[in-house]
Formats: C-alpha cells, sequence, structure tokens
C-alpha cells in the first residue's frame, strides 16, 4: 500500500478530515492554554484510533500507546507525536501493514512523529537500557487496541522503576546536570530553550519521575503553574513561528507576549523566569532529599538495627540561637519560636550561610507561615544577621534563593519585588536585576578586608541597581530607595547618607575611567565633589569592582581595573587636600621624540608596537590567583606623522581592516626638537586583536601611508567584508546617541557617543568628525557587549573648546553620520 492510498483511507474514515479540525481548533480564539492542549490531545486521539481500527482488521494482540508529552496529554500545536506500537509478537507481518497505516498519514500532514513497534518484553529491555525511553514510557496512556495489553506494560514499567530507583535516579540526576551545563538556566537567559534549559519542562518532568519513584517527592506548591506557564509560552512560541521550536528568540517575543495577552516582552520573560525559578527550587530541594535518602539506605542494615529500634538518631548540630544543623541542612530547633521571635528568618539565614549549608524546605515555609515582622527600624541584631548573610560568599545564592522561593525576601524588602526576576537586555549581564544584585553581594564578600565598613560595602552591594525597577535614571530612583530601606534596617542618618552616595554613583568611577580624560584637572575634581570622603571613594572602588565582576566577563578586565584604580589615586589625592596642578604638555620621552623626528624626515607614519601585560597591583578580583599569571593589557600602538588632515579616521579604518580593536586614544601634537620646523602628529593608543594574532607594524605602516595618500579606500574594503560576511538577523538594535557632556572640561568640549558595536565603526566616526573641521585632541573608546560607548575631546583648530552651539552641530552631525 502507498503512502497516497493509507492517506486516502484515512481522509475518507474522517468527516471534515482531521488536518481541518486540528486547524480550527488552533484558529480559534475561545480556547488556549491546558483546554486547547486538552482538546489537540482528544481530537489526535480521535483520529488515531480511527486510522488504528480502520488498520488492524480486529486484529488482537496489539495496542496504540501514547507516551512522552503527548502520553501526558501536553501537545503543543507544533509537538511532535510519541507514539508507540505495542504487539505480543504473534504477528510481525500484520504488525508492521498496520505501522504503514499509522505513521504515513502523520507524516503527510507535516506532522513530527517519534516512534517504535515493540513487543512488551523489547519495550523493557530497551527502557533498562535508554534512560530516556524509560522516562518516555512511565508517561504511557493507552489510545486504542488492547488495553490489557497496555495496562500490563505501564505496571510493568513503573515496577521496574521503582525497584530501580536507587541505581537510576542517580543517572537521572546527572543527565539533568549535563543539560543544565550544556543549555544554561532558563531563569537568566535572554532566549531561553523552555525545554531544555535547567528549570525548563524536561527538569519538571524529572521531578515527575522522581515522584513515581515514591522514593523522594518534589515540592509541589506553584510547580503545577509554573509548568503550565511554560507550555502556555511554548504554544505560543509555535503559534508565531508555525515551527516545532522551544528556543524563544529576541525577535519573536513581542509577538508571543501578544499571543498570551501580555504587555510586552520583558513581562513575557519575566512570567518564564519567575516559572523557571519555582521549577529550579523545586530541583534543588527534591534532588537533596533523592541523596539523603540514597545515604540512609547505604547505611548496612545492622548498623541501623542497633540504632533506636531500627530507626536512625538524627544528630542535631546547634548553629545559632532557634537553629540546628540537621542531615546536611540547617533546620529549626525544637524549642524555637517563630512568632515570638522576628528575627529568627534572617538568623537561620546567616547560620546556614556561613555553615554552607542549604536551609531545609520544612524551615524555610515555617517561618514564612509564622514568623511576625520585624519592628521599623531593624534591631540592631537583625541588621547584623543581614550584613552576616551577605558575606557569606557563595553559600549566601542558595539561602537567598530559599528565602525568595517562599517569599520571606520581599516580605523583609518590599523593594525588591520590583527587581525580582527582571530582565536586563543587555547581553554584557549574565543575570537578572535580582540575581546581579546577590552576585555582586558575593563579589563583595571577598573585598571586606579592603574597606573600613565592610556592612557599609555589602549592603551597597545588594542595593545598588535596585532603581532600575523604577522608571528613569535607576541611580537617582536608587539612591532615594537605598536611602529609605537603610533607615527601615537601622542604620543611622550619616551611615544611610553614604549608601546612598554609593548606590548614586555606583557606575561614576568605571565611567569616568574609560570616557574621560584623567589628566584634566575638572575630570578628577567632579569625582572629587560626587564622592565626598576618602572613606566613601574606598567603598565606592570597591563596590565598583564587585559590580563589574557580576555582571559578566565583558564588564571587568586588568584594562579596565588600571584605570579605575589610577583614577582613584588621582581623586584620593584631591580628598586629602593634595596641590592639583593644571596640565602641562607633557615632555615627549626618548621613543616618542625618536618617532616624531623619522616621521618628519620621511614624511610618512612611523609605528611602534609594545606590549602592556602588568596588571594593577591592587585590581585581583575575589577569584584572582597568583598561578593565573598577569592578564594582557593589549598592545601600545605609537604613530608619528607629519601633522596633516584625515589621520584619525585613516588610523581607526586601518586598524578596522587589520580587525584590531581600540580600547583608548589619544592624539596631540608633538613640537619637534630645536632646530626643526614644524610639527608631528603623536597617536598613543592601546590596541587589541578581535582574534587571532597581531599583525606586523610594517603592514600596518604600508596600509596607513596608502590610506593616507588616498590610494587605500577604506571605507570600500570594510564595506566588502561586511558584505563577504553578512550579519545573522536579529533584534533591531536601538538607535545612536550622541551628546555634549556639559562642563566635563575646561580645556576642550567632550562628545560621548553611544551606538551599536561594529567594525569600522570609529573610522565613521572620525571621518565625521574631519568633516565638521574640528580637532580630537584624546578619545576614550569602551565596548561593552554590542555597545559602544565612546568620548571624543574635541577643539576648534586653535585649540579651545566649541561654542555651545557649535558643539551642538558637531553631536547633531556625528548621530546623522551613524544613522545613515
Amino acid at each position: 500500500m502507498t503512502s497516497t492510498d493509507v492517506t486516502q483511507e484515512a481522509e475518507g474514515s474522517q468527516p471534515g478530515g482531521y488536518a481541518a479540525a486540528r486547524l480550527r481548533l488552533l484558529t480559534e480564539g475561545t480556547r488556549s492554554g491546558p483546554p486547547r492542549r486538552r482538546a489537540l490531545a482528544g481530537l489526535t486521539d480521535d483520529w488515531l484510533a480511527d486510522l488504528f481500527g480502520a488498520g488492524t482488521g480486529g486484529q488482537a494482540g496489539v495496542s496504540l500507546v501514547a507516551v512522552g508529552g503527548y502520553g501526558r496529554g501536553e501537545l503543543s500545536p507544533r509537538s511532535d507525536l510519541d507514539l508507540l506500537l505495542l504487539h505480543d509478537g504473534r504477528d510481525d507481518k500484520a504488525v508492521a501493514a498496520l505501522a504503514d497505516r499509522l505513521w504515513y498519514p502523520v507524516w503527510d500532514l507535516g506532522l513530527d512523529l517519534d516512534h517504535s513497534v515493540r513487543t512488551p518484553q523489547q519495550a523493557r529491555k530497551t527502557a533498562a537500557e535508554d534512560l530516556k525511553v524509560q522516562l518516555g514510557l512511565l508517561d504511557a496512556r493507552h489510545l486504542a487496541g488492547d488495553l490489557g495489553l497496555t495496562a500490563s506494560l505501564r505496571t510493568t514499567v513503573l515496577a521496574d522503576w521503582r525497584n530501580q530507583a536507587p541505581k537510576r535516579l542517580p543517572e537521572l540526576r546527572d543527565l539533568c546536570a549535563e543539560r543544565a551545563e550544556r543549555q544554561g538556566e532558563l531563569q537568566f537567559l535572554l532566549e531561553p530553550d523552555l525545554k531544555e534549559a535547567r528549570g525548563g519542562l524536561r527538569d519538571a518532568t524529572a521531578l515527575r519521575a522522581v515522584a513515581a519513584s515514591w522514593l523522594a517527592d518534589a515540592p509541589r506548591e506553584g510547580l503545577a503553574e509554573a509548568r503550565r506557564r511554560l507550555l502556555d509560552v511554548r504554544d505560543a512560541l509555535h503559534l508565531a513561528t508555525g515551527r516545532a521550536t522551544d528556543r524563544l528568540a529576541l525577535q519573536e517575543q513581542d509577538q508571543v507576549a501578544a499571543e498570551l495577552g501580555l504587555l510586552d516582552a520583558d513581562a513575557l520573560l519575566r512570567q518564564v523566569y519567575e516559572a523557571a525559578r519555582v521549577i529550579s527550587y523545586a530541583g534543588d530541594v527534591t534532588w537533596r532529599e533523592v541523596g539523603r535518602v540514597l545515604r540512609s539506605r547505604s547505611v548496612r542494615p545492622r548498623l541501623r538495627a542497633m540504632m533506636n529500634g531500627g530507626k536512625p538518631v538524627a544528630e542535631r548540630s546547634p548553629l545559632a540561637e532557634g537553629v540546628v544543623e540537621q542531615d546536611g541542612e540547617v533546620v529549626l530547633a525544637r524549642t524555637a519560636r517563630p512568632e515570638r521571635d522576628p528575627g529568627l528568618p534572617l538568623r537561620a539565614a546567616a547560620a546556614a550561610a556561613q555553615a554552607g549549608l542549604p536551609l531545609s524546605l520544612h524551615a524555610v515555609r515555617r517561618l514564612a507561615a509564622t514568623a511576625r515582622p520585624l519592628p521599623t527600624p531593624w534591631p540592631a541584631e537583625a541588621r547584623e544577621q543581614l550584613v552576616t548573610l551577605l558575606g557569606s560568599g557563595r553559600p549566601t545564592v542558595q539561602v537567598w534563593e530559599a528565602l525568595e522561593a517562599e517569599g520571606l525576601v520581599t516580605r523583609l524588602l518590599p523593594d525588591w519585588e520590583r527587581v525580582r526576576c527582571r530582565p536586563q537586555r543587555n547581553a554584557v549581564h549574565l543575570w537578572t536585576v535580582d540575581r546581579h544584585l546577590i552576585e555582586t553581594a558575593v563579589r563583595a564578600a571577598g573585598f571586606t578586608r579592603r574597606v573600613h565598613r565592610p556592612d557599609l560595602l555589602l549592603v551597597a552591594a545588594l542595593l545598588h541597581d535596585i532603581g532600575k525597577g523604577w522608571p528613569g535614571d535607576h541611580s537617582v530612583a536608587g539612591e532615594t530607595i537605598a536611602r529609605d530601606v537603610a533607615t527601615r534596617i537601622g542604620f543611622d542618618r550619616a551611615d544611610a547618607a553614604v549608601l546612598a552616595t554609593l548606590v548614586r554613583h555606583h557606575l561614576l568611577l568605571v565611567e569616568t575611567a574609560t570616557r574621560r580624560d584623567l589628566d584634566d584637572p575638572a575630570t578628577v575634581r567632579a569625582v572629587a565633589e560626587a564622592v565626598g570622603t576618602e572613606h566613601t571613594l574606598e567603598l565606592l572602588h570597591a563596590l565598583t569592582e564587585a559590580d563589574a565582576l557580576a555582571t559578566g566577563p565583558a564588564a571587568w578586565s586588568s584594562w579596565r581595573g588600571s584605570l579605575v584604580a589610577d583614577l582613584v589615586k588621582r581623586v584620593a589625592g584631591v580628598l586629602a587636600g593634595e596641590p592639583q596642578a593644571e596640565p602641562a604638555a607633557a615632555a615627549p620621552t626618548a621613543e616618542q621624540e625618536r618617532l616624531a623626528v623619522e616621521a618628519f624626515r620621511t614624511g610618512g607614519p612611523v609605528l611602534a608596537l609594545r606590549a602592556q601585560t602588568e596588571p594593577p597591583a591592587d585590581s585581583a578580583g575575589a577569584d584572582a590567583s597568583p598561578a593565573d599569571g598577569p592578564e594582557p593589557l593589549g598592545v601600545e600602538l605609537l604613530i608619528a606623522v607629519p601633522d596633516q588632515a584625515g589621520v584619525l579616521p585613516a588610523v581607526a579604518g586601518v586598524l578596522a581592516l587589520h580587525r584590531l580593536t581600540v580600547r583608548t586614544a589619544e592624539l596631540r601634537s608633538l613640537p619637534l626638537p630645536d632646530g626643526v620646523d614644524g610639527s608631528v602628529l603623536l597617536l598613543d593608543w592601546r590596541v587589541a586583536a578581535q582574534y587571532g594574532s597581531l599583525p606586523q607594524a610594517a603592514r600596518l605602516r604600508a596600509d596607513l601611508v596608502r590610506a593616507l595618500d588616498g590610494t587605500l579606500d577604506i571605507a570600500a574594503r570594510l564595506a566588502e567584508r561586511d558584505a563577504a560576511h553578512p550579519r545573522r538577523r536579529g533584534v533591531e538594535p536601538p538607535p545612536p546617541r550622541v551628546t555634549v557632556a556639559p562642563a566635563a572640561s575646561r580645556l576642550a568640549t567632550v562628545i560621548e557617543v553611544r551606538a551599536q558595536d561594529a567594525p569600522g565603526l570609529l573610522f565613521r566616526l572620525g571621518r565625521a568628525l574631519e568633516a565638521a573641521g574640528v580637532r580630537v585632541r584624546s578619545a576614550h573608546v569602551s565596548t561593552l557587549g554590542a555597545n559602544a560607548v565612546d568620548a571624543f575631546y574635541v577643539t576648534r583648530g586653535e585649540g579651545v573648546p566649541l561654542p555651545g552651539d557649535e558643539a551642538a552641530s558637531v553631536a547633531r552631525g556625528l548621530e546623522e553620520s551613524l544613522r545613515a
């Protein structure tokens, strides 16, 4: 029988056809979520049952079984059908013909099919060899045929699963851990896989399998709802894309959000993250319980019989008032009275973090259900316990997650609700806002020996981005929130003011160090005025590094650390009352003078490359190790060229052609030694290879000569390269923004550029500045993920700042050139 014959027979047995009924179900707006999934599963059940009935011809000893997601009745619009044709082995030829009558209609409708044909013995053997097959059979559901055959298989598979649980559950745990390592954590990903990532649908299915083993069970509160939310999102994703995909790509999130009636993509991600967090926490608790049970079973029966009439005695070790350790977890003492002790939740959390142990589920739930709220302001002991919790390093994370799971964090800190599970649409950030705050506290815990007030550092780390839950500048909003929170938890007015200052200016050091001229006294004075005191500067320095390290690899490096340390040293001098001299033209070094003379003599560019590998002495991170060795700071590129127009775009273009990233750039006119008339432009830049090794200086010089004399068309070469390697389609980046920084310098006008980073961006900016007729005194280039944040110190030809209207005109011209 051909595929066409099978399909025509199938359609003939279905009035109106399954395909048409399926389409109506998926396009009608009256049903969604679980009702639609149940209806789609029921419709598919009836269709397959009819196909089965038409193909058996009264054949006995065979049944059709749904397994996996279809077995659970969780059919999303583009889900594959997991089917098992079960038979008793008496007539293989007839079974093969029946399989054709079942599989071909499914394929011809374009549906994905995961199918197998087995006897019960074969199914049982395959399940014993393949854990994924066994998991699918745990959800086996009878569709048609011999019910007894299906029921017998279900009974046997469940019995095998329960008997083999001590062996198979560790295997399942390892499978989940390996998948999490490969796919990441659903609750933090901007483009998560709803099924495979940690906290996704596969983990929820694994928890069902653990429950089916009768060895342990997952926390049930909220778990079914979290699973339903992820399934609803997957349904909407299938309808929006028309594809069987579990990857929630950025470009589809707005459409999926609209399908679900949500405000926007951020609301969608937040809902996804909340669901994933519930599943992840349930998994943590469940796998701990599995480990505990398996350890208990490994104790020899005779030894167990010697203890308390066959029951092992649970050893309880005191950790704090009302808090004890039992069986590897932190639990409440028998005498604990949470309803009379409002400080107990923080005391238990701090004790758990200090001991590096998890808080037990029962303890957290009891605290959430019975503990009284803390008075305002908090007692000193409660504030100290919060600081202890935050200063415990990595163990803080799991304890904080336990408090979060039962709503204790938002009860202690109501402002936390606005940042909980809030996504950060910036590839530099690894975490949601709330997890980033905890990660910053973890990093700050490693810096507490560097500051005189560790408590203020840790609380500032916890609060520095708290304003991201509010509209406008999060630093401004966070300043007010931090002051209120500090007062509520019992800090005095002076300490609250310091915390507010730290939150308001938590980006000040890194932004100034990477975007401003540190030799300009106005730059250093502005930072000193904002910070106020040496102690606050000390705290801000540590907070800056902790914040950057907790953001992601792109946010911190030895190079950034050296710039920040240099700025801090200069600001500390101002705050200590040291005299600050006005900048004078720095005398050229011997090497610079040699390059300048050679450039003047030859009439062309002269280059020198020098590696910079020394890390700053005081910028080692919390995880730094002497074995790591020095981190390269890039390569210093010195270029001397006779003073002429077009040098900046020419150099930037040549570097772009050679795939070199510019980290800092300084340009100045260098007078020649006595007896030599004329001047030479000196460019002192720090560059790094995007990948591969650095090009030779001779190649750079040859291309630069051609760029300066007009024989190398840089714009055309960059365009050819872009055309040869087109960029992947993605989310449309926000438009570029160019502004004039007010009062940033008395010596020059500072123009800030924020744009999507791209090869040749600095070349385009240099051309636009040349076209505007301004001179670039120095450039400070910073790249964070896909975002370029550059600052240019520009003057008129005679070396004075631009008037306000002219500066605004130059900024507009730059912005227009980037939009073109």
